[in-house]
This record gives structure tokens, C-alpha cells and sequence, in this order.
């Protein structure tokens, strides 16, 4: 998968959350359209969904929820859409609505679709947490780097895609806690109507200013989450942790995801001890229906990032990472960069 290469925007400090989203809404206006215009889910699925008083219903109770809670964010969901011209109140509940569709085969390709894949190391000649942004062709060419100043002196850096708040991907800010997200499906009886949607959390986690138990810390943390407060934390060390799309340590009941049992199956016989061996791993291509790097036709990889806690820098390749196409190399060395690094998959890995 090849493309012009991502754009970054730089904005702020802005007077509210409206403008902040105005702002940036109006710089990608044309990425936004194109996006729903492309996104097959968007329009085949959600779409139509949001016709039904049922899905009325749930957009209300998602509205009122993360509103209340996060009304912030909310301006800059507004501001988005009005600084756009395009409603994208779905595609930002779309991990909150697409479990109440009821075509299984469809529901089932949308959330594969978001299929991603990380390896987290941490030993005497490296930390490392490195990952591959899956997501459905609609999406190709229509994501951006949106680097915010707060009002409050916080900036942060985030990889976005068009019309949703910043980031159901990844980023990282000015007080050094940067983190990679996957989802992990729930199953039907752990589903909530109406409650926080992932691109809030994830929203709010670029705000975060400290990781307390990692403050001075060479340590990684797999932090897997689930709702009703469950958790499980895993401390990963020099045995290579490679995460796809499904709890492995945490004790509740998932959806079978072919395509993770696959990708974790193919991961396991790769060699995983050095960085150019992790890199490896996330552009391995060998597995023919579920490859970890993925080109279609329901799977595209839109990138690779690379964090490296020692080298304090986060590296972003578009493209297959053996062409060695970085895009951007950000350093995370300065004094407000003290690299305290969260990876999460609806779980969190704090370093």
C-alpha cells in the first residue's frame, strides 16, 4: 500500500475545544470526505443503521454519556464537524454501534477490519514497543498527524484518522506518556448501550501527565482492560510480547478472532531478539488469509511505528518497513520527554 506521504498539522494553543476542532476539521476537509465517501462500512452499515429508532436510540444515550463526561472533547467533536461540513458523529461511536448491526457476516469484516499488531520487549539491549495500524481501503490516504498546543502549556502528537478525534491509533505528549491501541472485541453480554466510547479514553489519554508506578522505571506493562472494571497487568521482559486482537492474559470470555489467533500463531515462530527482528515480525507477510502485514482486501496495514525507549525516539514508516520509507522520526529526548511510554489494546502497557 503506497501514498503521498501523511500530513502533520501543527495547531494551538486554541481559546476552547470548538476551535481546536474547527481548526483542524477545516484543514482536512477533503480528507474527511473522502474518507466516508470510501468507507464501505460507513456506508453500507452504519449508514443505513442510523435510520432505525433502535440506533437513534443508542446515538442519543452515547451523546448525552460522553458529553457529560467529557464535554471538552465533545466542543472538538462539534468543531470538527462544522470546520468539515460533514457529520461524524457515527464514524466516532462506530466500535459502540457496529456490535448492534445485525448482519453477523458484515459485522464481523468491520471489526477485523481494525486488526492490529504490536511486539513489546524489554531486555538488557533494548525496550522497544512497536505496532501495526490495520484498518479497512477506505482509509488509505486518509489519516494525518495533528500536533496540539494546550492552553495549559501540554502539547501532544497524535495519529488520526479523518473526522474522528485524535487517536483510536496512536501518539504521545509533552510529558513524555505515549501509547499504541488496539481493540479487543467484547463479547454480546459485555456489550453497554449508551457508555463511554473508545475515541473519548482514547482522547483523554493524550492528555495523561503521569504513569505513577513507571515514573523512573526501564518497564513494560501489558494492561489488559475490560468493562465492570476487570483488569489484568503483565510485566513483559526480555521474552518477546507480541499482542494482536484478543485478551491473553486477562480471565473473561472473548470472540474467537481468526485472524489474531493467526496472526499470534504466525508471530510465535518468528525470531523476535533484536530490532531489526521485531521489525521483521510486524512486515512478515507469509500467512495467506490473515498476513501480519496486511494489503487486502478487507485488512490494509497504513503504518508502522517504532518506539525506542533507549534511543527515545518514535519512528513512523509508511509503507512495507523493509523499504525503509520513514515518514517521521520524533524525539522524545527532551527535558519534557522523559519517555514514559503506554501501549494499550483497550489494555495499557506503561514503560
Amino acid at each position: 500500500m503506497e501514498g503521498k506521504m501523511l500530513e502533520m498539522f501543527e495547531v494551538g494553543p486554541c481559546e476552547d475545544g470548538f476551535q481546536l476542532g474547527f481548526l483542524t476539521g477545516q484543514r482536512f476537509r477533503n480528507q474527511i470526505r473522502s474518507r466516508l465517501a470510501g468507507d464501505h462500512i460507513f456506508q453500507s452499515q452504519l449508514l443505513p443503521f442510523a435510520q432505525t429508532p433502535q440506533a437513534q436510540q443508542l446515538i442519543k444515550a452515547l451523546s448525552e454519556t460522553n458529553q457529560n463526561m467529557f464535554p471538552r472533547y465533545w466542543a472538538e467533536l462539534l468543531g470538527i464537524a462544522e470546520g468539515s461540513a460533514v457529520p461524524i458523529i457515527l464514524i466516532n461511536f462506530r466500535k459502540e454501534l457496529v456490535p448492534f448491526i445485525s448482519n453477523t457476516e458484515i459485522n464481523s469484516n468491520a471489526n477485523t477490519a481494525d486488526d492490529c499488531s504490536d511486539v513489546l520487549i524489554v531486555s538488557d539491549s533494548m525496550a522497544v514497543a512497536a505496532h501495526n495500524e490495520d484498518a479497512v481501503s477506505g482509509l488509505i490516504g486518509n489519516t494525518y498527524l495533528i500536533k496540539v498546543k494546550l492552553s495549559n502549556g501540554l502539547s501532544f502528537t497524535a495519529y488520526t484518522y479523518a473526522g474522528e478525534l485524535p487517536t483510536c491509533a496512536f501518539g504521545f505528549n509533552s510529558q513524555g506518556v505515549a501509547f499504541t491501541q488496539n481493540s479487543v472485541l467484547p463479547i454480546e453480554g459485555d456489550i453497554v448501550p449508551g457508555g463511554i466510547g473508545r475515541s473519548f479514553v482514547s482522547r483523554d489519554l493524550l492528555e495523561a501527565t503521569s504513569i505513577a508506578d513507571a515514573l523512573a522505571k526501564r518497564m513494560v506493562l501489558n494492561v489488559e482492560t475490560a468493562s465492570r472494571l476487570r483488569v489484568s497487568v503483565h510485566e513483559v521482559g526480555s521474552t518477546p510480547f507480541f499482542h494482536a486482537n484478543m485478551y491473553l492474559h486477562l480471565q473473561v470470555q472473548q470472540v474467537h478472532d481468526e485472524s489474531s489467533v493467526r496472526r499470534q500463531k504466525r508471530a510465535a515462530v518468528l525470531p523476535q531478539g533484536s530490532k531489526a527482528d521485531v521489525l521483521s515480525v510486524l512486515r512478515d507477510t507469509e500467512d495467506p488469509k490473515e498476513p501480519i502485514y496486511s494489503t487486502g482486501p478487507h485488512r490494509y496495514t497504513l503504518c508502522t511505528t517504532f518506539i525506542d525507549l533507549d534511543e527515545k525516539t518514535l519512528t513512523i514508516f509508511e509503507g512495507h518497513p523493509k523499504k525503509g520509507n520513514i515518514s517521521y522520526v520524533f524525539s522524545m529526548s527532551s527535558n519534557d520527554f522523559n519517555c514514559k511510554l503506554v501501549n494499550s489494546e483497550d489494555q495499557r502497557t506503561r514503560l
